[in-house]
């Protein structure tokens, strides 16, 4: 379980790098935080780790300081910075040099190393990796302690899109083996592919969390896009439930009302729905509604996006 409690960090300029951010992390449960360049996010992750002491407020893990874990590689996977590697070592002479701090077998190195996809390259020397192979060392790294719970700060980086499919697959393997996982992206595609839950953060403060699927509902709550096996039975039978439809140029129907009615709608004439979702452009929308800002510097009000599901 990752906490963060009312967390503040200010500068001696006095700005403020987060302010009062709080959320939670549950066990089996991929979360993505998002947010714009110098919204807060990389500040958050680091002092959740210890690496960044806030101004007040407080994170924990599992109810503990990072700093007070006793052996926090152990509990914690942290992976903020893939090009913080020692450039002359191997690959292998990372693993099992971190394996050595942490207290593991050596040979858990060497099983990182193929689980990351990094077999057959493990005795090039890092500065030779690619952006994507350092990305991958950094995650096998984190993993190599057997922790209950892993930080990542942009994990997709620089990989390609086979790279991309198999860091999903991890994720979503771990959190479905009980873990905790929080990770910053910037990919909101992939992020909309992976994550549980979010928490969207900008100036400092978080302006949206709840799960994925509330927060892109609660979105756009007043049009519905729906698409039927019978596009004019489907187009009647909402007429006739007074839900009167705008015909789209891909043949969807977009509806001014909520989900419900028009499914009922659809289900009391035995339509067969082939799509029913909120109108807009799921969490892309979403994003650039919480964190685009007028000339006067005003975003959207994301008050009833605060926390739309427990």
């Amino acid at each position: 379980m990752i906490s963060v409690e009312n967390l503040t960090k200010s500068y001696g300029s006095g700005r403020l790098s987060v302010d009062d951010v709080s959320f939670t992390c549950a066990p089996g449960t991929v979360t993505g935080f998002l947010g714009p360049n110098g919204a807060g996010k990389s500040t958050t992750l680091r002092a959740l780790v210890g690496l960044t002491p806030p101004t007040s407020g407080r994170a924990t893990v599992n109810g503990v300081r990072y700093a007070d874990l006793p052996n926090p590689g152990r509990v914690v996977g942290v992976m903020l910075d893939a090009a913080a590697q020692h450039p002359g070592r191997t690959g292998r002479e990372t693993l099992r040099l971190a394996a050595t701090i942490l207290g593991v077998r050596p040979g858990r190195a060497d099983a990182m190393l193929e689980m990351v996809g990094l077999q057959g390259a493990e005795k090039r020397r890092v500065r030779e990796y690619s952006l994507g192979m350092r990305q991958r060392l950094g995650i096998g790294a984190a993993l190599l302690g057997d922790p209950s719970v892993l930080v990542l700060d942009e994990p997709a980086n620089g990989l390609d899109p086979e790279g991309i499919r198999w860091m999903r697959g991890l994720l979503r393997d771990f959190a479905s083996g009980g873990g905790t996982v929080l990770v910053s992206s910037h990919l909101l595609r992939e992020v909309e592919a992976t994550v549980d839950r979010l928490v969207v953060i900008d100036h400092g403060r978080v302006v949206a969390q709840g799960t994925m699927a509330d927060l892109v509902a609660h979105s756009a709550p007043d049009a519905v896009v729906v698409r039927g096996l019978d596009p004019a039975g489907l187009g009647a039978a909402l007429l006739a439930a007074g839900l009167p439809a705008d015909r789209q140029d891909d043949g969807s129907l977009l509806v001014r009302a909520d989900v419900e009615s028009v499914g009922r709608a659809a289900l009391d004439a035995r339509q067969v729905l082939l799509e029913l979702r909120p109108a807009g452009d799921g969490l892309e929308d979403l994003f650039f509604r919480l964190t685009s800002h007028d000339a006067a510097g005003a975003s959207l009000d994301p008050t009833h996006l605060q926390e739309v599901s427990a």
